[in-house]
């Protein structure tokens, strides 16, 4: 047993939710803000509002419970327009506060029938005024934002129009004139229309007509742009070439409109193609880069024109329009094996963002890659989808490149989440914010994933029978937590002949680190119910430059270890043991036998040592303990179990979970367990006492992942509900709290009791409300008949202070009162008060009063703690009826039992009365109150009217 320090950790008693991945992006269009800095996105049917560089979601908008086809935001950055499949327009103000809301925003206009078709691409002017939108059936209109009318109607387009943009030009000179804007369209008769939205063009009615028609693809055009003083148009389409056009008028402009054909030949005032330059690759977004030269309006021809396009190879490629070749590429063309693979990576959108000199680029696989254009590197990836999560393990890369002495820093571990999803590439996440990276090298779905090193190297096993190495590229310059540097596979495990479902690393550094990076070996098991030891001495723990091969790791051993699949590995943090779980309900602790020679050899073999038998179902999963000779286990069978190294016996059984284990960690010096399951539920087990000390519930599938924290101040749970869920310890915050409110307590009722002795009703009746504390409340009513002084005048409540105190209470006061009264007057112990609080209500205030109290405003301040159910749904009139019913029975009930009361209280009057005289005495017999009984002995009492009420014979 390993020695026990005289201190003790605290045990951990509470987990909140600090942060969550949750699926940014499932698909559909994307919208970004001129400054780069927010980021709208489509997550199913609702559009998602994301700060970029927090990586935390802001807002949603609410929507009409169908699909977006196209959206946009203005170029002020104020409005989000969108339409959804059902033809509707719906304009949204994006809020200016970037704090999370959880109210949905709701949109300031909604057109329901905007177009007779699904609109596909709209667009708005650089005076963010005037919004275009271009449907499925060959209609484009121009929308008034601000109003909420169509300007503009253009017909005749032949087919779905495929790209918008609006020609602006900026010219300072024409302040004060009426200045030129044209609409130019494209669609998929491969044409390019430009309409004229000049006022004197519309009251010519000339606008219904295209100005020119542009000939020159023949394939449909993506898109559209226009340089800043109108004079220059590129165009680009799947046709796989980019056509740059001269729009500028000229000094022969006609009034009639032309068309320039496809060979560029020129005519009047009608554009020209100047310059066709081929892609090789299908274009689907094309836009101008705006440079500083271009802004002055001093730039000459085509000479300094740049422009940038992305397509089906995933990289967005910036031009030289002039020379017609590639200045530079951003992005990486991968080596996809599979078609499917290929098409997965293309590019469907490319924004621009001039404030940022950034493009953003939104590829087929749900992933949006922000580029910078200045220092020509990707600068952000975010990942849109994660589908199901299989592991994760908490990775720290900059810990490579420390300086000597500082491997231990806080500051540089546990900076990176990795991520094994149902894909063949590994996500690598920065813990701080949504900025994450992709690695690839794995054929098929990737299952399971281990660290090393202290975490700067990664192992990941996968359905392709291979296991690897991964580690970060190197140095990064201003490395921080935010920023997530490349990583690379520096060495490749095969050997397996099925899939590879667990891998475990040493957990120890080796001895000759150094040139031979410090790992020592790594195990895997496989579905083929083997296990491998591999020699990672060779291993470095930097990634070789681009192209490098990896390395080919050794088997050491292998061994038939279960009858079935092996689901999980876990090495001893001494390196002397490996555990295995299986599918065949059984753990098995090996001994690690590992040798390095002096001449370089090294040799490793493993030898069984012992089996835990017990669970009912397969292990799931295995860990070590961290500080004790102890063994967790999990299984499909609902339980944890806790088993001694010496004898292999199982010591405990945790139960509490409603669906198999999956995951399970030790925390807190082996004193409390984590444990994840199929239930969706992360528990926090004492090891002790074998309860369950806190359940942390966010994830609506199986929890297949989970990852501590060195500090253990952190867990990361991850799902098949593609959530990623950020637990941190708040023990210490919460009993805080629990002491701050216990000593404000003690205050106010020494503060209660003070009022009550200088009888300061008002003070203590308000105190006692704001604390909640019906029962002292109702102790100090109970007593005000008894403290008032004999002189004083009549009072409703006992007390004139009190009732002074009742006439003056504000509403949400009044509201909480009668709602103690209310619960007062339903127990006979406590009604006499409510009544007479009741009554007192009831006459010193007015009826508007009371019912202004429960004025929906006040909401649950006017009563119930918030959060009650009574609180959710009684605001108004509903919350005062509800009042009333619930005392209008109760008080018939006393009523009834007070008069029953007086009634017997007069017969009690009536005998004591007769017992002193009339019974002893002479009766008189004729006013038929008294006969002779039958037997002439005892005397019966006729009907008798005492007060209003009949005293039966008796």
């Amino acid at each position: 047993m390993a020695s026990t320090s005289t201190a003790r950790p605290k045990l951990k008693t509470a987990f909140k939710k600090a942060r969550v991945i949750a699926p940014l992006y499932t698909g559909g269009p994307v919208a970004v803000t001129q400054d780069g800095t927010r980021l709208v996105t489509c997550v199913g049917e609702e559009a998602v509002l994301t700060d970029v560089h927090a990586g935390r979601e802001i807002c949603r908008f609410a929507g009409d419970t169908e699909s977006i086809t196209s959206m946009c935001i203005s170029p002020a950055s104020t409005h989000l327009l969108l339409f959804t499949s059902a033809l509707a327009l719906r304009i949204y103000e994006l809020p200016k506060d970037t704090t999370h809301s959880t109210k949905p925003v709701q949109p300031v206009r909604v057109v329901t029938r905007a177009h007779d078709a699904p609109v596909h691409v709209c667009r708005t002017d650089p005076t963010s005024t005037y919004l275009a939108s271009g449907s499925a059936d060959g209609v484009v209109k121009v929308w008034d934002i601000h109003r909420g009318y169509v300007t503009h109607v253009f017909k005749g387009h032949g087919g779905v129009v495929s790209a918008l943009v609006f020609n602006h030009p900026f010219d300072p000179s024409s302040v004060g004139r009426e200045q030129k804007m044209q609409l130019i369209t494209a669609s998929v008769d491969t044409k390019i229309r430009v309409f004229d939205l000049s006022t004197a063009a519309a009251r010519s009615g000339a606008a219904a007509k295209p100005a020119a028609v542009l000939e020159g693809h023949v394939s449909v055009p993506r898109g559209l742009d226009v340089t800043r003083d109108g004079k220059w148009l590129v165009s680009g389409g799947r046709d796989s070439v980019v056509l740059l056009w001269d729009i500028s008028p000229k000094p022969t402009d006609n009034t009639k409109p032309k068309s320039s054909k496809a060979k560029g030949k020129e005519k009047d005032g009608a554009p020209t193609l100047v310059k066709t330059i081929p892609v090789l690759e299908r274009v689907e977004a094309v836009g101008l880069i705006r440079q500083d030269e271009d802004l002055t309006g001093t730039t000459s021809g085509a000479s300094k024109l740049q422009f940038y396009t992305g397509g089906e190879k995933g990289v967005i490629k910036v031009w030289d329009a002039r020379k017609g070749e590639v200045l530079y590429t951003l992005g990486q063309e991968l080596d996809s094996s599979t078609e499917d693979q290929e098409e997965q990576r293309q590019i469907v959108d490319a924004q621009y963002v001039p404030s940022a000199s950034t493009v953003v680029s939104i590829h087929a696989d749900q992933n949006i890659l922000f580029h910078s254009l200045s220092t020509r590197s990707l600068t952000r990836q975010l990942i849109g989808f994660n589908d199901e999560i299989v592991d994760a393990a908490l990775v720290s890369p900059f810990l490579a490149s420390a300086p000597a002495g500082t491997s231990g820093s806080p500051d540089l571990t546990d900076t990176h989440l990795a991520l094994a999803t149902n894909s063949s590439l590994i996500r690598v996440y920065s813990t701080k914010s949504l900025d994450a990276r992709l690695l690839s090298g794995h054929s098929e779905i990737v299952l399971c994933l281990d660290k090393g090193a202290g975490g700067r190297v990664l192992a990941s096993g996968s359905k392709d029978r291979s296991a690897r190495i991964w580690a970060p590229a190197g140095p990064v310059e201003g490395a921080d937590a935010g920023t997530v540097p490349e990583w690379g596979c520096v060495a490749v495990c095969e050997g397996h002949a099925e899939s590879v479902g667990a891998v475990a690393m040493s957990r120890q550094a080796c001895a000759e680190a150094g040139a031979k990076g410090g790992l020592r070996f790594m195990f895997t098991g496989s579905q083929d119910r083997t296990i491998k030891m591999w020699d990672l001495a060779a291993v470095p723990l930097q990634s070789a430059a681009a192209g490098a091969q990896p390395a080919k790791c050794k088997s050491l051993a292998t061994h038939k270890a279960h009858d079935k699949d092996i689901n999980s590995l876990d090495v001893a943090p001494n390196d002397r043991l490996l555990v295995s779980g299986s599918q065949d309900k059984t753990a098995k602790v090996w001994e690690i036998q590992y040798t390095v020679y002096d001449s370089g050899a090294v040799k490793g073999e493993i030898k069984l040592l012992g089996t835990c038998k017990g669970h009912k179902r397969g292990v799931w999963t295995v860990r070590f303990g961290r500080t004790e000779r102890v063994l967790a286990t999990g299984s499909g069978d609902k339980t944890v179990k806790l088993w001694s190294l010496d004898d292999f016996t199982c010591v405990k059984t945790f139960e509490g979970h409603t669906n198999s284990v999956l995951r399970v960690d030790f925390i807190n010096a082996g004193m409390q367990m984590v444990s994840t399951a199929s239930d969706g539920l992360v528990k926090l087990w004492n090891v002790r006492d074998e309860s369950c000390a806190a359940t942390m519930d966010n994830h609506e599938d199986k929890v297949w992942a989970l990852a501590v924290s060195s500090d253990e101040r952190t867990i990361v749970s991850g799902a098949a509900d593609s959530v990623v869920t950020f637990w941190e310890d708040c023990t210490e915050e919460q009993e805080q709290e629990k002491e701050n409110k216990r000593a404000e307590t003690v205050l106010r009722e020494q503060d209660f009791m003070n009022y009550l002795s200088l009888q300061d009703y008002r003070n203590a009746i308000l105190l006692a409300l704001a604390m909640e504390q019906p029962g002292r409340l109702h102790s100090l009513f109970k007593s005000l008949p008894a403290s008032a002084p004999p002189s004083s005048p009549a009072s409703l409540t006992g007390h004139p202070a009190v009732d002074l105190v009742i006439r003056t209470l504000s509403g949400a006061d009044l509201a909480r009162l009668l709602r103690y009264v209310r619960d007062w007057n339903a127990s006979a112990k406590t009604s006499t008060v409510a009544q007479r609080v009741l009554h007192a209500v009831v006459k010193l205030r007015r009826a508007e009063e009371i019912a202004a109290a429960f004025d929906p405003a006040l909401g649950a301040a006017a009563g119930d703690s918030e959060g009650s159910p009574r609180a959710k749904g009684a605001g108004g009139a509903s919350a005062l009826r509800e009042l009333v019913e619930a005392l209008v029975p109760y008080t018939e009930r006393h009523l009834a039992r007070m008069e029953r009361l007086v009634q017997e209280s007069y017969v009690v009057d009536y005998l004591l009365e007769e017992m002193d005289g009339g019974l002893l005495g002479d009766g008189d017999e004729e006013d038929g109150t008294f006969v002779p009984g039958e037997d002439g002995a005892e005397w019966e009492i006729m009907e008798v009217d005492v007060g209003a009420g009949v005293v039966a014979a008796a």
